[in-house]
């Protein structure tokens, strides 16, 4: 099974993640951010991705570094799970309806980092989460898992909805690029042999 476990322990959070790639969306979510949790959630559901995150971080100054290392954390577990990712799909994307908001996202596991960040969020704060954050996650996560992604706006002017369709949308991208092909079950889908 392509699993991962990740421990991550700095001066500012103490996180526990666990991911299936194989898995039919079970999710164990205790961020310490009500907003991250309900991300999280929906983004194990919609990839159907088992996922379990654990975080003690400092959330009386921020959500800042409980954000950004979770998405460290979370990148991190797909580069182990995904191994020398003989097999995968390598690309995917998904454009996503979240009522009046839709959003694009694009993914290429090519061992490269880049993130193509286009989301246009009309407000500064989601109740108490920072809507910069956001940003900071997925930054945090191609870093780590060593992938290109692109997010973009195509519609939307409710801000709750248009990061959720990034969530959501960046969940049926990963899933599509980290699905095996069993036809080339041994293959790296690179000309150079390596990803």
């Amino acid at each position: 099974m392509r699993v991962a476990e990740i421990k991550r322990k700095t001066a500012e959070t103490d996180i526990y993640l666990y991911l299936n790639l194989d898995g039919t969306g079970k999710k164990e979510i205790d961020t310490g951010c009500g907003f991250l949790d309900h991300m999280l959630t929906l983004f194990s559901a919609h990839s159907k991705f088992d996922l379990t995150v654990k975080c003690k971080g400092d959330t009386e100054v921020d959500y800042h570094h409980t954000v950004e290392d979770i998405g460290i954390a979370l990148g991190s577990a797909f580069n182990a799970a995904l191994g020398d990712k003989k097999g995968i799909t390598r690309y995917g994307d998904a454009i996503l309806a979240m009522d009046e908001a839709l959003i694009l996202s694009s993914v290429d596991f090519s061992g490269r980092t880049y993130l193509g960040y286009s989301l246009k969020i009309p407000t500064e704060k989601v109740g108490d989460f920072d809507t910069e954050l956001t940003e900071e996650f997925w930054y945090g996560f191609v870093r780590k898992a060593e992938c290109s992604l692109h997010l973009r706006t195509l519609a939307g002017s409710n801000s709750h909805h248009i990061i959720e369709g990034a969530f959501k949308s960046a969940a049926k991208s990963l899933k599509q690029a980290t699905e095996l092909d069993m036809r080339y079950i041994d293959e790296i889908p690179s000309t150079k042999g390596v990803l």
